[in-house]
């Protein structure tokens, strides 16, 4: 969870607290002054250096919640996310996919959650699967990536509206079987997740 302005000017010190505000008047200018149809900036803006910075100067606990609220007082479009995610690190690139749900309406940044679920990174693919996957993920790429939790032991509690998208999908109940029976077979545990995901897929007239 991403904490506010407000919550990291009463956590960050002094010093830490200052370079968030330059830092976001510094987004806040960029999105003033590129009206939509101009040329992208030649160099990138100061805003994305802060935004690479942004660990390093509050810390990395708030390190998330500060790169959020530089990609919204930026208002980046669906292009800057996708130069910030491809050019960034793993934390970075979290940062961007936890903005997706707030900046990108439409399903138009969907290859960047595509490309976190073939991660094997835990972070990504818990940011991956949040509320934009949520809305806009296809129901074949959407039990994948509830399988891919399973897989990389994501929490189940990550995966954004799964009561509503698992009710009554009697795929995914075949998919998670399937899985729960090799995971036997091999003599391996089968996750308490995935049993709570099966009992999700039970129709409402069933349940």
């Amino acid at each position: 969870m991403t904490t506010t302005r407000e919550e990291l000017d009463d956590r960050l010190g002094g010093a830490a607290r200052a370079w968030l505000h330059e830092a976001l008047a510094e987004a806040a200018h960029a999105a003033g002054t590129m009206p939509v149809g101009t040329t992208p900036y030649a160099a990138p803006p100061s805003w994305e250096t802060r935004f690479a910075s942004a660990g390093r100067h509050c810390g990395q606990e708030h390190a998330d919640s500060v790169r959020t609220l530089l990609l919204h007082e930026a208002r980046a479009d669906t292009d800057t996310l996708t130069r910030l995610y491809h050019h960034g690190t793993a934390a970075e690139r979290r940062a961007v996919l936890l903005a997706l749900p707030s900046l990108v309406p439409g399903p138009q940044a969907l290859p960047l959650v595509e490309d976190a679920l073939r991660s094997n990174d835990t972070r990504l693919v818990a940011a991956a699967v949040g509320p934009y996957a949520a809305a806009h993920l296809g129901p074949h790429a959407w039990r994948h990536a509830v399988l891919k939790c399973l897989f990389t032991g994501v929490p189940l509690d990550a995966v954004a509206a799964l009561p509503e998208r698992a009710q009554g999908d009697t795929e995914l109940a075949r998919m998670l079987g399937d899985y729960a029976a090799e995971r036997t077979a091999a003599g391996r545990p089968v996750p308490a997740d995935l049993h709570r995901a099966l009992a999700l897929t039970v129709p409402p007239e069933e349940s």
